[in-house]
């Protein structure tokens, strides 16, 4: 059963999706008309103008929010450390670049999920992947098997990874029971889960804006501190990544490393792509009232994760007197150079965004879940039995780290992502479509607003009562 699992990892992770989210990102950016570059400023627009909602969904800052909930993990702060050991700084500037290409896929992929979205049994609005999947391509089966992997992935293991990283950091931090943390981890996210969609996007609205504002605050203060020191730094992070300058801040790593491990902890971060994100995205209740609107508010979710969050980490261990090494890495590494900063209040410092970062991704990973539970029409009493699992994992992660069982939610992963770049590759004209009648309404000075009888060539699957 391992050597399957690895088998499969090593095509999704070494092939399929390191050259596949590329190019597709590549593909939306070229085809929208590099979208991401000269509508920039439309994306903070969108969430700007969203204070409003109805019964049925959450507002455009609340899908954004609980999307950066997911997004920003461990990842942002252990992920970036060991990119930066095994490729060095250049490993940086190739995060910026699939950063930045990752922004139309994800923008793509959010406006697919808005304009299928339908109603649960609950009345809320529900959609992802799968619904247009299912509604888009008319693939019923391979909705419903990229709903099981999101599930597997999502619902349960990477809860369990990210417990796993809470218990770590706070039983170094504080020498506090990992087991008791894991239950107290457990018990603060079922009171937020088991108030449904509703009270995660709420938390999330609360929690992540200052959780990543004084995060980022933190990294302007080493700025600030260092300030001679940065044009060095991002001469050398760019130098670096062409191989014209091999170390910089005691990092050293060649042109393909620096590449390799650079798209690897973009994608990973910001799951532009992946298939997560657009779950969400279709419960917000858009404004502009249009399709287009929230592509443009999860389009922003991947800048905020690895254009600013990610590179807050790399600054601040890159201008820090620290030397990275197979011993001195990850989240080690990261504390390391907090603690040259600032001193004891560093490694507490990341302890605490640890538990932040990884808490909020619990309650969004569990969101994405939910949809795809109500997806497969599973109803009320599979929803509690996903929220008990759930917790479950999250007492279990604590716990202890099989690395078997992370390595099948890597697959499950890989596999879901698979599934969502075909299918978003296919409904491209669709995705055109709704981007030029947006695009148009907004150059004639009208505030956007979509009407599916406008549009008859992408009608079927739509659900007319939401967007006639």
């Amino acid at each position: 059963m391992t050597a399957i699992i690895d088998f499969l990892n090593t095509i999704f992770w070494g092939y399929v999706l390191i050259y596949g989210l590329l190019a597709v990102g590549i593909f939306f950016t070229i085809r929208l008309g590099f979208i991401q570059f000269r509508h920039f400023a439309e994306m903070w627009r969108c969430v700007r103008g969203s204070g409003e909602t109805d019964k049925d969904g959450i507002t455009p800052f609340q899908a954004l929010s609980v999307s950066l909930a997911s997004r920003v993990g461990t990842g942002n702060i252990a992920g970036v450390a060991v990119a930066l050991t095994l490729g060095g700084p250049g490993a940086i500037f190739w995060m910026w670049m699939v950063a930045l290409v990752g922004m139309a896929t994800a923008y793509a992929e959010s406006t697919l999920a808005q304009l299928y979205k339908t109603h649960g049994s609950d009345g809320m609005y529900r959609g992802g992947p799968a619904q247009y999947i299912a509604r888009g391509l008319g693939l019923p089966w391979l909705a419903a098997l990229f709903a099981v992997a999101l599930i597997i992935a999502f619902g349960l293991v990477f809860n369990a990874v990210q417990a796993n990283s809470i218990a770590q950091a706070v039983e170094g931090a504080f020498g506090l029971n990992a087991g008791m943390v894991g239950i107290a981890v457990a018990v603060l996210s079922g009171i937020i889960i088991f108030g449904g969609i509703p009270q995660i996007a709420r938390t999330a609205q609360f929690i992540v804006p200052i959780m990543a504002g004084l995060y980022l605050l933190v990294a302007v203060v080493i700025l600030v501190m260092n300030i001679t020191e940065v044009p060095g730094i991002l001469s050398g992070i760019v130098r670096s990544a062409f191989g014209l300058q091999e170390t910089v801040g005691g990092v050293a790593g060649g042109v393909m490393a620096a590449m390799l491990n650079g798209i690897k902890r973009g994608l990973f971060s910001n799951e532009a792509g992946m298939g997560s994100a657009p779950n969400i995205a279709a419960v917000a209740v858009p404004n502009p009232h249009h399709p287009a609107s929230q592509g443009f508010v999860q389009a922003l979710g991947v800048f905020i994760d690895t254009i600013l969050v990610c590179t807050a980490t790399a600054v601040m261990i890159l201008l820090a007197d620290v030397m990275p090494s197979d011993q001195l890495t990850g989240v080690n590494l990261t504390q390391a150079a907090l603690a040259d900063h600032f001193g004891n209040f560093g490694q507490i410092f990341v302890a605490v965004a640890i538990f932040f970062f990884a808490f909020t991704s619990i309650i969004g990973n569990y969101s994405y879940a939910e949809n795809a539970v109500v997806y497969l029409g599973a109803g009320k009493s599979g929803i509690m039995v996903l929220r008990v699992a759930a917790l479950g994992m999250v007492v279990w992660g604590s716990l202890q780290a099989v690395t078997t069982v992370f390595n099948f939610a890597d697959a499950s992963m890989g596999l879901m992502a698979t599934i969502n770049l075909i299918a978003i590759v296919g409904l491209s004209g669709t995705v055109a479509v709704v981007t030029r009648d947006y695009l148009r309404q907004r150059k004639a000075g009208a505030e956007p607003q979509f009407h599916i009888a406008d549009h008859p060539g992408i009608a079927p699957g739509v659900n007319r009562d939401i967007w006639k």
